[in-house]
């Protein structure tokens, strides 16, 4: 089937730029975004394209290429649906926080939703790909409710997980490693992948598009994802030790990554890993483990999640313990609340949990963070069911310059490698300091010595 008309279910973090790349390579299809929010649509159309909701570098002026040409951000998801060809579902797939799975499986719900409303809409044959990640076999559930319509439309069901680092999504997009697409090893379920197979083709050369039965595409998903959690676990495990034993964690990072059997990335010790997809992933692998009987590789599996959520924890207590035991009443600056830099997602970021130790500690919180609003970082800490919203706005504040924040601070925490923190005048942040002044770099990217000259008392992950 020649595709000229594409819908995706989403406009999200996956959905917005992955659709506006497609668009920008495929001008002679018609890409519509659609959503139920009507805020984030509104976003997606402000004439001030900077102002588009989700921030990557390089997006907004793809999106100014082609949105009105032929990418199309709408609220009217039945008439996307009706006249697409090709029906992206990219909605989110949290984990469950209620009944069987609560803590580990993937929430399905919003999958269901959107499954329930092609079948109900479609008239014509469609091929509807899944985007969010997802169980294994959950194509088998999609293609069920589908099929069970009793209206005679056909459905094939693809899986094209995504494999976006946020901050670098798109050249992610654009020079992808692989792009994996998996299907029905039927004749129809072979012309489905096909399909898509020659999208992609556009910018993505062949021996990249990889073509799997659809389980193995579903899996490989969460297993790659828990690979690279487990590397970042595996060195912050390390950190602890090389602090006990005088070892430096950069050396040992950078010798053990010069074996080309291992390689560099995802060797650097950080405050832990955030964002939607390793550690929904991990536990989502745990669930499906568990529910198989496969209960010594649902613990190893957990080992990573746990190591994580300890070195948050370690970091906090860090804190605390070298600002003598006691961070009440204290100002402490927080630089950075996205859970990376060069995005402004901020969901399980490491920001968050550390705050909410240090508010149960009675600390001050100061944040900025160059592209996160303070309603984001309130909305984030009234979402832990530990914290009292109201209690939040008196206990933490946001501001638009970094040195207003660090202003009067007992302490720094770097919690974002953002770029520009490198740049800053530390000698100015020094002296509106109280003194001793205390920085924690959670990501290690300023300059120990340099610091230190200035009278910063340094501590880093694995210092």
């Amino acid at each position: 089937m020649k595709i000229t008309n594409i819908c995706c279910i989403g406009a999200g973090y996956v959905g917005g730029p992955t659709m506006a790349i497609i668009a920008q390579k495929c001008p002679e299809i018609k890409v519509t975004v659609v959503d139920l929010n009507e805020s984030r649509i509104a976003a997606w159309n402000d004439s001030d394209v900077t102002k588009i909701p989700i921030y990557e570098p390089g997006l907004s002026d793809i999106v100014a290429e082609s949105r009105g040409r032929n990418l199309f951000f709408s609220t009217n998801v039945d008439q996307a649906i009706d006249e697409a060809q090709l029906i992206f579902i990219s909605v989110n797939t949290p984990t469950k926080t209620y009944g069987s799975g609560k803590g580990m499986a993937s929430d399905l719900k919003y999958i269901e939703l959107c499954a329930r409303q092609i079948a109900k809409v479609a008239k014509t044959d469609k091929i509807v790909v899944e985007k969010s990640t997802l169980p294994v076999r959950t194509a088998q559930a999609i293609k069920s409710i589908l099929e069970n319509t009793g209206n005679g439309v056909q459905f094939q069901i693809l899986s094209n997980p995504e494999f976006l680092a946020e901050g670098t999504a798109v050249q992610d997009l654009l020079n992808p490693d692989r792009v994996l697409i998996g299907g029905d090893q039927t004749e129809a379920g072979q012309s489905a992948i096909q399909s898509l197979v020659d999208i992609y083709s556009k910018w993505v050369s062949k021996d990249r598009i990889l073509t799997t039965n659809v389980w193995s595409s579903e899996l490989s998903k969460l297993t790659a994802n828990a690979f690279l959690a487990q590397r970042v676990s595996s060195i912050n495990a390390i950190s602890e030790l090389c602090e006990k034993t005088g070892a430096s964690i950069d050396e040992v990072s950078a010798a053990v990554g010069m074996d080309s059997r291992i390689g560099s990335k995802f060797l650097k010790a950080s405050v832990g890993f955030g964002g939607s997809c390793f550690q929904k992933d991990i536990l989502n692998l745990v669930y499906i483990s568990k529910s198989f009987g496969l209960h010594e590789v649902a613990d190893y599996w957990e080992q990573v999640i746990i190591m994580n959520d300890h070195q948050k924890n370690r970091f906090s207590k860090n804190i605390v313990r070298t600002l003598f035991n006691t961070v009440s009443g204290k100002k402490i600056a927080l630089l950075g609340w996205a859970f990376k830099k060069d995005t402004n997602d901020t969901r399980e970021s490491a920001a968050i949990y550390v705050t909410d130790n240090l508010i149960n500690e009675e600390a001050i919180i100061a944040v900025y963070d160059p592209k996160v609003s303070e309603n984001q970082v309130l909305f984030d800490l009234d979402y832990l069911e530990s914290r009292n919203p109201d209690a939040n706005k008196k206990w933490v504040t946001c501001f638009e310059n970094p040195y207003q924040a660090c202003k009067d601070a007992h302490a720094i925490a770097v919690m974002t490698e953002w770029d520009e923190f490198k740049s800053y005048d530390w000698q100015k942040i020094y002296d509106d300091m109280l003194k001793p002044a205390f920085i924690f770099d959670g990501r290690n990217i300023l300059d120990r010595k340099k610091l230190e000259k200035m009278g910063f008392i340094y501590k880093g992950i694995g210092k």
